[in-house]
């Protein structure tokens, strides 16, 4: 499995049949070209912290007892062990967001080097595979971090206090040290139009999706050569390889991990979900490019505890889904 790119044996395609995508994706051992070095490498620069957000975002307990404390107390005793509570959490929250910043600025670069030049789809995964690993990291971690959070109310009602407390004590005509204090902090830590920012961040079921949807959304306005099909067809025929080698027995053999099986499942539905936010007509359609049955069918075919969350993703988290244009099949498969 050392070599980026393994052909399997194609049924022949004809003008009346569907494109076949046997290839396979070496998302476990691609290593860059020289063509590819710059882009990964400054990609990397910013995946190698995705590991220690993920860890963080789960381990996320929140100062919901402080906080309830302090509302029904509010003396400067539970004040401060609710202020001392939230600090290190709002720096947390502040390290995932200045993340998604730099997601948000690395994306495009990934899409220039996947969707530009004269290449078709295909040929961009053949010869392109470590950036291809790249995004597909890019929305594993999206769909990871986004769980979390929906999981985790804490992140919002922490930030909320935060900010309260930060107005009640800008409104003080006190000027005790826990003011003094505050301010300090206010100004190091997150200024007044940083936490404008991410409370927009957070007020998002999916932030980090909604970073990677406009970030490649604006990849294409900005892109205006680079017509917007390179991209929604890239997204949906790395999404039909992915579907393809799933299910494919001979493929999955071939996987040198268990987990890389469950990372191909989660790209390929990031890449239905990212498809659907950047196409104008979405996924669901009649005529859009991507087998959102056979993507839904092989999810279905999976353990409950490895496709449910999945499933929910495509349920909860797409644009186009509830839309009358989204045949009533697709949303019986989907229905809960």
């Amino acid at each position: 499995m050392g070599k980026l790119l393994s052909l399997l044996a194609r049924d022949e395609s004809t003008c009346c049949s569907p494109q076949k995508y046997d290839v396979f994706l070496d998302f476990e051992n691609a290593q860059p070209t020289e063509s590819e070095r710059e882009t990964f490498e400054e990609v990397q620069q910013v995946l190698r912290n995705s590991e220690s957000i993920l860890n963080e975002i789960q381990c996320y307990k929140g100062a919901g007892r402080e906080i309830r404390e302090a509302i029904a107390n509010p003396s400067d005793e539970f004040q401060s062990k609710a202020w001392t509570a939230v600090l290190p959490l709002v720096s947390k929250l502040k390290r995932f967001y200045e993340f998604s910043l730099e997601l948000d600025a690395v994306v495009p670069k990934i899409l220039f080097q996947l969707c530009s030049g004269p290449m078709v789809p295909t040929q961009h995964l053949e010869t392109q595979q470590a950036l291809v690993k790249q995004f597909a990291e890019i929305l594993e971690f999206v769909l990871k971090f986004d769980e979390h959070k929906m999981k985790t109310p804490a992140i919002q009602n922490d930030f909320s206090y935060y900010r309260r407390t930060l107005t009640r004590q800008r409104m003080s005509s006190l000027s005790s040290l826990a003011c003094s204090e505050i301010s300090d902090v206010d100004e190091r830590e997150v200024s007044n139009e940083l936490a404008n920012h991410m409370s927009l961040f957070y007020a998002h079921a999916t932030p980090m999706l909604r970073t990677l949807s406009e970030a490649t959304t604006r990849f294409v306005s900005q892109n205006s050569d680079i017509p917007i099909e390179n991209t929604t067809e890239t997204l949906s025929t790395m999404a039909k390889v992915c579907l393809r080698m799933l299910e494919s027995p001979n493929i999955i053999s071939q996987f040198q991990r268990e987990e890389t099986q469950l990372f191909v499942l989660r790209v390929m539905v990031g890449l239905v979900i990212l498809y659907d936010h950047v196409h104008p007509n979405g996924a669901f359609v009649k005529a859009a490019n991507v087998d959102v049955k056979g993507c839904v069918r092989l999810l279905k075919d999976q353990p409950a505890a490895r496709s449910e969350g999945l499933l929910n993703a495509l349920r909860y988290t797409t644009k186009h889904l509830n839309e009358e244009g989204t045949p009533k099949n697709i949303k019986n498969l989907l229905a809960v």
